[in-house]
């Protein structure tokens, strides 16, 4: 291990950190060991990393000197904050910024930071297409990480910038999976105003961002966009209807109706799947299929999913 390049992964419990570093911990012969920084190195998941092999961290996004003391030594960087755990674009940006500054701080050759679109770039706030959300954003979950970009840039750091796609994961965890129907189908509905979704296993991402940290420096600067495979509402419809054995329909939910069912995050949501929609050839040329492929030759494709995944998925 001591001639093996150190990647530090932010988020290593998590859906894309956790990705990462099982990838990392399965490529014995490769030339990287993962070091997994966690708030909590001693709770079962962190236990469950440290038996793969990995070295396992205790850092916080919030507290700048741990994530420069977790990030000594390494060459390599996989940074992501979680909007969900607190629906905070601010804290989001504070994170980022303490990630980028702990970053050249420990002298890191290479940052792969997950961010996303700053919608207001398309979107002004003064355009009333997109309801403006907190008086500051149009998709906070997007905009803090989109704004945050600057931050690496500001600091020099060598970094990529990996956009993904939606997580298909979310009909499982997110309560977007497909709900029963009066005729004894079910009915998938999701505001995609006829368009088309770009998708990916949430895992995924995190080999994808391995592939990216393999290619080395080529990669530096460039924004890069993945997806498993990019589908309309009536094609993944399809395809539950296949895995699950069950005739399942798609409804294209009004953007408005989804805004209003009140959960928190609905109207970010809402937002983000309008957004999509308006810009929808555009963002789903961004979600290059052939390079996430290129970049983790084991994509899984919706179908594939569904398959490995469809006793997690219960019609409610």
């Amino acid at each position: 291990m001591a001639d093996k390049k150190i990647i530090a992964v932010i988020g290593s419990t998590g859906a894309q950190g956790g990705g990462l570093a099982r990838a990392i911990a399965a490529d014995r012969s490769g030339g990287f060991a993962g070091r997994a920084i966690t708030r909590h190195p001693d709770s079962d998941k962190g236990k469950a990393l440290a038996s793969l092999g990995l070295e396992v961290v205790g850092a916080d996004m919030d507290d700048e000197a741990s994530l420069r003391r977790a990030f000594a030594g390494a060459h390599g960087v996989f940074a992501v904050t979680n909007f969900w755990e607190h629906l905070s674009p601010e804290k989001e940006l504070a994170q980022a910024g303490a990630i980028a500054r702990a970053a050249k701080g420990a002298g890191v050759g290479h940052v792969v930071w997950s961010t996303l679109e700053d919608t207001r770039k398309r979107v002004p706030l003064s355009d009333s297409r997109l309801p403006t959300l907190h008086e500051k954003y149009k998709v906070p979950h997007f905009d803090a990480k989109g704004e945050a970009d600057r931050l690496f840039a500001e600091q020099g750091v060598p970094t990529t910038y990996l956009l993904a796609a939606f997580y298909w994961d979310n009909f499982i965890h997110f309560g977007m999976g497909p709900r029963k129907s009066p005729d004894g189908g079910a009915v998938l509905a999701l505001p995609l105003g006829g368009g088309r979704l770009p998708g990916i296993a949430a895992g995924d991402i995190g080999r994808c961002a391995y592939g990216i940290f393999r290619r080395g420096s080529e990669m530096i600067g460039k924004r890069v966009g993945i997806a498993g495979e990019t589908l309309s509402g009536p094609e993944m419809a399809e395809r539950f209807s296949r895995a699950l054995g069950t005739t399942v329909n798609f409804y294209d939910m009004p953007f408005d109706a989804y805004r209003a069912l009140g959960f928190p995050g609905a109207d970010d949501l809402g937002n983000m799947f309008q957004y999509q929609a308006i810009f929808n050839d555009e963002f789903c040329d961004s979600r290059d299929l052939a390079l996430s492929r290129a970049l983790n030759p084991e994509l899984q494709t919706f179908a594939v999913w569904l398959e490995r995944n469809k006793g997690a998925i219960t019609i409610a």
